[in-house]
């Protein structure tokens, strides 16, 4: 499913506008952007939550040339799925 047609289905569940859906799922998804960037973790009870990990610098290997490199630390957006969404994907 793509953003338009998410946008199409959620403007039919909740009986609004595709504009009106549009705006909402563009609302949703800046704020878990920003709450994210500021560390903080996000959970809706049952579908999941979303937080961010920390990855620790590494030694890595350029596939192509063989040559060994260090990657950097950095931080990473990670989702876990609630029970719900679990077992509604069973």
């Amino acid at each position: 499913m793509n953003k338009a047609e998410l946008v199409e289905a959620v403007s039919d569940k909740a009986g609004i506008t595709k504009k009106q859906a549009g705006s909402v799922i563009d609302a949703i998804t800046d704020t878990v952007k920003e709450t994210l960037s500021k560390g903080e973790r996000i959970t809706l009870v049952d579908f999941g939550t979303f937080h961010v990990r920390q990855r620790k610098a590494r030694k890595g290997r350029n596939p192509r040339t063989g040559k060994k490199l260090e990657i950097p630390a950095k931080k990473v957006p990670k989702f876990k799925a609630g029970k719900a969404l679990k077992e509604a994907v069973r």
